[in-house]
């Protein structure tokens, strides 16, 4: 009865406010389940059931059943299916979902489901019922030679059970949905257990066979057009599970799935957007323009697929390349040097990599996904020997132009040991770790092979790898650590270089992978992205912005900054008849764009993510011209749309560029850095200055304006062992450098935010100074602190405070930053009632309510606990870290890694930071032009900072491993103060420890205030004024997950007050009144449906 109520109240006011058709939550947040109910608004439903299936609304099924479910994963498709259920009961409560279990008991054939369901509801004429026809993949071999007729074996059995269904069952929408969990283990498919086996690849195209088969079958006018009592559809898109999802994430990969089942039911909404962020999906609504499910009838996906073959088509079928060189004669005699080799003097061409070396898909029709399996290694950049260099652009081919009898290049299709692959040994799916047995296999071949005279043939080899370990990295960023990954191309170069003579390998760097993410932003491109996600999961997966995006860049970075150091440090330059070049042309690559700036899939195979063999033309124009350039002066970026031309050996170098004929100087390895003596920070912002007058409003407030800080929290806040170097020291109370009120010496060496505050206002009053509590300053925080413990600190603070002489309480600007909840949630599993996030927001806010009410000018900093999981990674040998660490913190570092007990605080930790943005942004605190209470979010997503070697940075913390060092501390100085100077709804929601001494912001001229919620809203940052009624009506409480920005209103401030008060009232007579209806005839229908009995329990979205 309140529902409908606050509904139609909602629509009574709704000239004041936007109503959306879609409705973003977090799926790993369980509290969002209490909003289940309102996710999507009601639509007026007609009084009687529709009588066509293409006319069928939500709220018209009355039972949802399922067939086929996987025999591996029953009990996760079952529980994904009950949450679609779950979905329908928003628009019918009665929702019959029984025979999702009973269907989960025993495994049998598709057929005999098909008959047992059909005889069970035979008698059901007039109830309209969804089926879900699951068709897994689970027991295909992807890689068999059979798998063709595997496929058509399951199609047929899937066509034969839906006949059996469109024969026997009334009233009823079949949806098919191809199943794959792409976490199960195939170690009963023998061909999957070669470790050549590109697994992903093999994966991807089944199920892409498999969709196609389906495709085919249910395209039949007959499950359309034969009656309106019965139709079948097939899922747009396989259902996947994550690929890189471990078991704690279950929970959030079912809600996804159940949200991919949800919108494919739905009639698709024109501008759909597919989200690549997995934390967050969007639950869409029907509209009134749409409010039906989905059918081929009303929903004909024809047009899809012109929008992809137009997309597609290429628009230069001409791949051949002129070469201008006129002087293509060898050397006058065999060059005994490297530094001193003309094209016309190699002999032989060899290559290592993975796919885009084994050219997979280069020669597939545009519109043929399947033939992404196949590898075109005539056609491959580097190593393809196809035809000639009239209509095949590759380097071998380049060569041939200079020395016809070149060999070792790849021609026609097959894999790497095929004859006609020759001495192209990369193999598709490969890693960094796998080039050393390509470079073994390599080296054997042209060592065994009669057309190579092995120690006298000048040999160019191409090896390009690390696009597979970037794609996996963040299934284990240590393993994929940029040290490791580079360390494993410098073992392969070092056979290479300890067992080839006369040899120049070309290393190409490698791209920048994250630019093909804008391949899957356009929908309209076609590009199939759930087939991309199995492939390169860790690329397509971050939301825009994210802190995992940042990483995924990062790592790229880095991967190629390392190569360029590997080759650097002079290694493979110690004779004259072998070297090693770096080719950097792939790292600044802009995607080639269309006119209307769409992404060019001409440049693509089929799955948007290998290349076509347009790319590879330019490829081998571009590393041709890479090898001519000299060494330090050499094209690092391309923009393919320009094109490229041949270059030619000049006259005056007429050879292959090295660093020895480049006159290159190699750095060598970078300098050992000197010893760290502190931990200070630069300082280079210009606008020190205060307001011209005292700010009468903390939205208008300059960091020069505030003249006290106080701070209030537990031991990191005390520092605790901030600067301890043994255990006896650990106890130490090290305040004065302590990140949020410490004040000792100066910023250039001792990095906390009062020292930054300093540089704007010298005379700052509060801080701390020196260890223990001698010269505490307004550092009210106590070692060992819970939540409970906050308002009595803040009653401690505001009577120092009151009673301090050197503050004007009433006049001076105040900056309080409260951090707390480590201990609560370290302690959580000793105490849930006590310590249970209902309890935290309440002494939370009894915390900010004394602030709020009590002092005047003041702006609060409250920091969201930090993702406390990161510090069980934490390791140190040592008696500290082995033992007291645990200690410290029980419940989240003593449980074992899959346990319910670990994954109960994870939802714990991640409760309090939602909590206390709710309470934060709810609005309790904005009646007050000269108060703020802010969030500063950089803990929300905390990244154990690591080392050169991938390994968590033990500097960063202190003795015990778990408590911060002065490292620590001064990283998150500058973390805290960086998110004071971004707005809200757009602050770093990730520490980037890097203790680089420049990294902290100044506030610039558009903006010199520290930002509050009230001023970053664009409308309010050029007024010079703000009226007290301003703050209440246009700051909206924003969302429970919030680092959205608030919403900005144009509603009018002149809206009387009486008139909300009838609204309010007339819209819960209404609501009274409808609802009754609604009860009334809801009682009639189920009286005439079987009883659905039910109940869901445990569902999380």
């Amino acid at each position: 009865m309140t529902r409908s109520a606050l509904l139609i109240l909602a629509v009574l006011v709704g000239s004041c406010a936007q109503f959306i058709d879609a409705v973003n939550i977090n799926v790993q947040n369980e509290a969002s389940t209490d909003y289940m109910p309102i996710l999507c608004s009601p639509i007026p439903a007609s009084f009687s059931p529709s009588s066509s299936v293409h006319a069928l609304r939500p709220a018209d099924i009355s039972a949802v059943y399922a067939l086929g479910m996987p025999h591996s994963h029953r009990d996760e498709a079952s529980r994904v299916v009950s949450r679609l259920a779950e979905l329908l009961s928003m628009f019918n409560p009665e929702v019959i979902t029984e025979h999702v279990i009973k269907a989960s008991l025993q495994p049998r054939s598709l057929l005999e489901e098909a008959e047992d369901l059909s005889l069970s509801l035979s008698h059901q004429v007039s109830d309209w019922k969804f089926v879900l026809l699951f068709v897994p993949t689970d027991l295909t071999c992807a890689c068999s030679p059979r798998v063709a007729a595997d496929v058509n074996a399951v199609v047929q059995e899937v066509e034969a059970a839906l006949q059996i269904l469109q024969k026997r069952l009334h009233h009823t929408l079949v949806h098919v949905v191809v199943w794959s969990a792409n976490h199960q283990q195939d170690n009963w498919c023998e061909c999957m257990k070669d470790e050549s086996i590109n697994q992903r690849l093999h994966k991807a195209i089944l199920l892409k066979q498999l969709q196609d088969s389906l495709n085919h079958v249910l395209e039949n006018p007959k499950w359309h057009r034969k009656s309106l009592d019965f139709t079948a559809l097939l899922l747009s898109a396989p259902v996947i599970a994550d690929p890189i999802s471990d078991s704690e994430n279950i929970l959030s990969d079912i809600n996804q799935l159940a949200v991919q089942l949800w919108t494919n039911l739905l009639q698709p909404s024109t501008g759909q957007i597919e989200v690549m962020d997995s934390g967050v999906v969007t639950i869409p609504c029907p509209t009134q323009e749409r409010p039906f499910l989905r059918t081929q009838i009303n929903s004909p996906t024809s047009a899809e697929e012109n929008v992809y073959s137009k997309a597609s088509s290429l628009t230069d079928p001409i791949m051949g390349t002129e070469i201008p060189c006129t002087d293509r004669n060898p050397s006058p005699t065999i060059p005994t040097s490297v530094h001193e080799l003309r094209p016309a003097d190699i002999k032989v061409v060899a290559a290592v990599g993975d796919s885009l070396t084994a050219a997979n898909g280069v020669g597939a029709k545009t519109d043929n996904l399947l033939l992404v399996i196949n590898e075109y290694r005539g056609l491959s950049w580097s190593i393809g020997g196809d035809e000639n260099i009239t209509t095949v652009t590759t380097l071998p081919n380049i060569l041939r132009e200079f020395n016809p009898s070149l060999t070792g290049f790849s021609e026609g299709e097959g894999k790497e040991d095929n004859p006609t692959a020759f001495l192209n040994q990369a193999v598709s799916g490969a890693k960094s770790g796998d080039m050393v047995q390509q470079v073994r296999i390599l080296v054997d071949k042209m060592k065994n092979d009669s057309r190579i005279d092995f120690h006298n043939d000048w040999k160019v080899i191409t090896m390009f790898i690390g696009g597979n370990d970037i794609c996996d990295f963040c299934t284990d960023s240590i393993f994929f650590s940029p040290a490791n990954v580079v360390g494993r191309i410098r073992q392969a170069l070092d056979i290479l270089h300890s067992e080839v003579p006369r040899a120049i390998v070309n290393l190409v760097e490698l791209l920048n992978i994250v630019t093909l993410r804008d391949l899957h932003r356009d929908k309209a491109l076609g590009c199939p992205t759930w087939f991309v996600s199995l492939v390169c999961p860790c690329i397509l997966k971050p939301k825009e912005g994210s802190s995992e995006l940042q990483k995924v860049n990062d790592f790229n970075r880095a991967y190629q900054r390392g190569m360029r150091e590997l080759i650097d440090s002079g290694r493979y330059d110690t004779h004259n008849n072998f070297t090693v070049v770096l080719q950097p042309f792939f790292r600044e690559v802009f995607l080639p764009k269309l006119e209307n700036g769409q992404p060019d899939r001409s440049y693509f195979s089929p799955d948007c993510f290998h290349l076509s063999q347009k790319a590879h033309t330019l490829m081998a124009r571009a590393l041709w011209n890479n090898m001519l350039e000299p060494v330090g002066n050499k094209t690092y970026t391309q923009d393919f749309m320009a094109g490229i031309d041949l270059k030619c050996p000049s006259e005056t170098v007429p050879f292959f560029r090295t660093a020895v004929n480049s006159n290159y100087s190699f750095p060598g390895p970078p300098p050992t850095p000197a010893p760290v003596t502190n931990w200070g920070s630069d300082f280079y912002c210009v606008n020190t200055a205060p307001s011209n007058s005292v700010p009468t409003s903390v939205h208008r407030l300059q960091p020069a304006d505030i003249n006290v800080v106080a701070a209030l929290g537990d031991s990191i806040t005390a520092g605790f062992g901030a600067k301890a170097k043994n255990l006896l020291q650990l106890r130490t109370e090290y305040r004065g450098v302590s990140w949020s009120i410490g004040g000792d010496k100066t910023l250039e060496t001792v990095t906390t935010l009062p020292n930054i505050l300093k540089k704007f206002n010298p005379k700052i009053k509060g801080v701390s100074k020196g260890q223990g509590k001698w010269q505490t300053g307004f550092n009210m925080a106590v070692s060992g602190a819970k939540i409970s413990g906050i308002p009595g600190q803040v009653r401690n603070l505001i009577d120092k405070m009151k009673n301090n002489s050197a503050v004007d309480f009433e006049k001076d600007w105040k900056l309080v930053t409260l951090f707390i909840g480590g201990n609560d949630l370290c302690q959580y599993c000793n105490d849930r009632a006590t310590l249970s996030p209902l309890n935290y927001s309440h002494h939370m806010m009894t915390s900010l309510d004394m602030l709020h009410k009590e002092v005047p000018r003041a702006i609060v900093n409250v920091l969201e606990i930090m993702e406390i999981e990161g510090l069980r990674r934490v390791k140190r040998d040592s008696l500290g870290c082995s033992v007291l660490q645990q200690y410290v913190c029980p419940c989240f570092l003593l449980p074992g890694e899959d346990s319910p007990e670990l994954a109960e605080v994870k939802r714990i930790n991640r409760e309090l930071q939602i909590e206390t943005e709710k309470l934060v942004y709810g609005g309790r605190y904005d009646d007050r032009e000269d108060f703020a209470v802010v969030v500063q979010p950089f803990f929300k997503n905390s990244i154990v900072p690591v080392n050169a070697d991938g390994r968590p940075d033990t500097t960063y913390f202190s003795e015990d491993c778990f408590h911060f060092s002065e490292r620590g501390h001064a990283d998150m100085a500058v973390a805290i103060w960086n998110n004071m100077l971004e707005p809200v709804g757009k602050k770093q929601t990730y520490n980037n420890f890097t203790n680089a001494r420049n990294n902290i912001k100044c506030p610039t001229e558009e903006h010199p205030y520290i930002f509050t919620k009230v001023n970053s809203l664009p409308s309010l940052t050029t007024s010079t004024t703000l009226p007290l009624t301003s703050t209440t009506t246009t700051t909206s409480a924003l969302t429970p997950h919030s680092t959205a920005q608030p919403l900005p209103t144009d509603c009018s401030d002149n809206v009387p007050v009486w008139l909300a008060a009838v609204l309010a009232v007339t819209g819960l007579l209404i609501g009274w009144a409808v609802t009754w209806l609604l009860l009334s005839y809801r009682t009639k229908r189920s009286k005439r449906t079987m009883m659905a009995a039910v109940e869901m329990k445990g569902t999380v979205f």
